[in-house]
């Protein structure tokens, strides 16, 4: 057995350190107006080609490649074409659903409108999906209860 590979029992009891991703965006001022202003992400080191947010505790760097961006393939879930490409969080509920009154106030337009997936089933969650300025997907979900996260 690998050390390093992640395991049910290790992932329960150990804090969640923060991941990294970085991404392509067409320009930076719309990023940081997205990124920083909408969604509230603070904003790190940066250059004029890039820069880090603070995406609810994990690091996040968009990056000026406008040739890039764009989600191009979608998949079918619960009835739904989801991007396959796409990055998120998982929110408590009641954030979930601050964020989706959020950003329908702010007019932005959902590629899946904010619903309840396998709602009765294992997995039942809380989703949305919208695209930010430069067409990268994002979902954000919730779950009544954590467990249900990787329950099968």
């Amino acid at each position: 057995m690998n050390a390093l590979a992640p395991t049910k029992t290790a992932a329960s009891t150990k804090a969640i350190r923060p991941f990294h991703l970085a991404f392509p965006v067409r320009d930076i001022a719309e990023a940081r107006k997205f990124y920083g202003e909408l969604l509230g992400c603070a904003e790190g080191r940066s250059s004029e080609t890039w820069v880090d947010f603070d995406f609810y505790g994990h690091q996040v760097v968009a990056h000026l490649a406008p040739e890039e961006t764009g989600y191009k393939q979608a998949g079918a879930v619960d009835g739904h074409d989801v991007p396959v490409k796409h990055f998120g969080v998982i929110l408590s509920i009641p954030d979930w659903k601050a964020l989706a009154k959020k950003l329908t106030d702010a007019g932005i337009k959902f590629i899946i409108e904010p619903y309840v997936r396998f709602e009765g089933e294992v997995g039942e969650q809380h989703t949305m999906f919208f695209l930010d300025p430069s067409g990268n997907a994002l979902e954000f979900k919730a779950f009544a209860n954590d467990d249900m996260i990787f329950a099968k």
